[in-house]
């Protein structure tokens, strides 16, 4: 009988959402959207999007670009959310999204920034070296990029940070989430795919971004910041950082 009760509360809440014209009520209704899998639902406990969206300020008549969006996971979000008032761009690694998503029904409307930047694997650990690059649009009102900063060499990341500043208005937020690494702490296989959050402030800091806030939305007390974000042991449960800046 609880189990029938749950779940016909959760109904009524997520048709509530499909109902609701506010920004939370479309991210609600976004993540109850059919395109998503299983496995990326039993991710939203962990991931916290409506709350991770909320700290970026998201609205839904912004020019958003997500970078880097890989499967798609954000990607299936935003795009319903953006798609009546807002521009919605994502750039970097789209191969996925561009084959796989922009095709469906309602995800039509994304737009693909096609970047002409070298990027060379370096040695040791492949991280990505990035040359200077342009995304060639101006005047957007938030970027965004999750769990990918730790791919890239600093000079890589710096390449990236000046990007996303020219692409930016004044006054436009920049949101960054990735893998929490020990501060100073050098380079292993046990930790690549992690990163220094105080590094990542520099670096964002001297691309000409002001740090508007932090958010503690990701921080796991019981991840040791030892292991492989993949490890069994780890995964899921990695602590993130999350981070937002404003160009002035």
């Amino acid at each position: 009988m609880r189990i029938l009760l749950a779940v016909v509360i959760t109904g009524l809440s997520l048709g509530a959402g499909a109902q609701d014209g506010s920004v939370a009520g479309k991210i609600e209704a976004a993540m109850a959207g059919d395109i998503r899998t299983a496995a990326e639902v039993a991710r939203d406990r962990n991931r916290k999007p409506a709350e991770t969206l909320a700290f970026f300020q998201l609205t839904d008549d912004m020019r958003v670009l997500e970078l880097l969006p890989g499967g798609g996971w954000y990607t299936k979000l935003l795009a319903p959310v953006l798609r009546d008032d807002g521009e919605f761009y994502v750039a970097i690694g789209t191969d996925n999204v561009q084959q796989n998503l922009v095709p469906q029904s309602g995800f039509e409307h994304i737009k693909v920034i096609d970047v002409e930047a070298e990027m060379l694997r370096t040695e040791p650990f492949g991280i990505r070296d990035v040359a200077a690059f342009e995304f060639g649009v101006t005047g957007l009102d938030l970027a965004v990029t999750f769990r990918n900063m730790h791919g890239y060499t600093m000079a890589g990341r710096a390449s990236i940070n000046a990007a996303v500043f020219e692409s930016l208005r004044s006054g436009g937020l920049y949101g960054v989430i990735d893998h929490s690494l020990r501060h100073m702490e050098p380079m292993t296989s046990e930790n690549q795919r992690r990163v220094d959050v105080v590094q990542i402030v520099k670096e964002v800091l001297a691309a000409g971004f002001e740090l508007v806030d932090y958010s503690d939305l990701h921080y796991r007390p019981d991840d040791e910041l030892r292991y492989e974000v993949g490890r069994a042991s780890v995964t899921g449960n990695t602590d993130r950082f999350t981070l937002l800046f404003r160009k002035p």
